[in-house]
């Protein structure tokens, strides 16, 4: 019992010279710490925690010329006049279906890319696929929406394969298989990076000993490579789902034509048109702030679900 008394108290006068001593060291070379540091803190300050200040217009009927100080206070009235107005529901039901099904449609592909890469031998056949993957990620997201657009126009490649006429981005109907489709084409393998990287942490003694014991392809995954990655299939999981009304506003509203608003028309493009094109500030930001509300109770729901599900691990 002396022994481990005086163990734990060793630990504990060990730990408190640690921090002791990293103090000594800070106060020493405090202007270093305040060259890198500082320059860095300010910078988020002015460009992360000062914009916030603009969330008071959400709440006031703002002018440019009182500014926010000087506008008139209205409470929650734009948050009302947003839910009560008839194209609420549709604006978030778009928003809602064009995230949920890019989320069940997206996600498990580039953990599938992960797996299928993880079975090539060569490296260097494994490296040129790779870079034919990740090639598309850096090609920017209106380029790719006029890729897109010449693709699936009326004189377009794909109606000349299939001998027809027909001007896809004019049906309401095939925009979220276009917007969904032609997201996971450009990102679905730089996301598989991280699955690829976690692979590495697979045992090959244990895929060898599966292999030996008569397991297939996909015994070995589940008992090998599976638990190697779970824990960041869970991490990336929880924060995809978190950001479900976080659709991406320039794609939606490059792809978006007269003729398929019906679907189309998401919050993220409603705030585009009423905030700077109308300039009903005040109007766009209540709505901003209602994307971004949902945004947190979603993040903070799926992770508490997700912990329940997976041993109490979540973010």
């Amino acid at each position: 019992m002396k022994a481990k008394a005086s163990s734990s108290g060793a630990v504990a006068v060990s730990a408190s010279q640690r921090v002791h001593n990293t103090g000594v060291y800070i106060a020493r070379h405090w202007q270093l710490y305040l060259i890198f540091i500082l320059p860095a803190v300010v910078l988020t300050l002015i460009f992360k925690y000062v914009p916030m200040g603009g969330v008071l217009i959400a709440f006031q009927d703002y002018n440019p010329f009182r500014g926010i100080l000087g506008s008139e206070w209205v409470g929650l009235e734009h948050f009302q006049r947003f839910m009560s107005s008839p194209d609420f529901q549709r604006y978030l039901v778009n928003t809602l279906k064009l995230s949920v099904y890019g989320l069940l449609w997206g996600f498990p592909v580039p953990i599938i890319l992960a797996f299928l890469l993880n079975r090539i031998e060569s490296k260097k056949i494994k490296q040129k696929i790779q870079l034919v993957l990740y090639m598309p990620n850096f090609i920017s997201v209106i380029v790719l929406c006029g890729m897109v657009r010449v693709l699936l126009s009326v004189t377009g490649p794909l109606n000349g394969l299939l001998h027809s006429s027909i001007n896809f981005m004019t049906i309401p109907e095939a925009f979220r298989p276009i917007y969904i489709i032609s997201g996971i084409w450009q990102g679905a393998g730089w996301s598989s990076i991280m699955y690829t990287a976690s692979l590495s942490n697979a045992s090959k003694d244990l895929k060898e000993a599966a292999m030996i014991d008569g397991a297939n392809l996909l015994q070995q995954i589940m008992t090998v490579e599976w638990p190697a990655i779970k824990d960041m299939v869970v991490i990336q999981f929880i924060l995809q789902a978190g950001n479900i009304m976080s659709i991406g506003f320039e794609k939606a509203y490059a792809l978006q034509t007269d003729l398929n608003l019906q679907t189309s028309e998401i919050i993220a493009t409603y705030v585009y048109k009423r905030g700077l094109i109308d300039g009903d500030y005040s109007f766009s930001t209540a709505v901003g702030l209602f994307n971004t509300v949902v945004n947190v109770i979603l993040l903070i729901a799926v992770n508490k679900i997700v912990a329940k599900m997976n041993d109490g691990k979540g973010l």
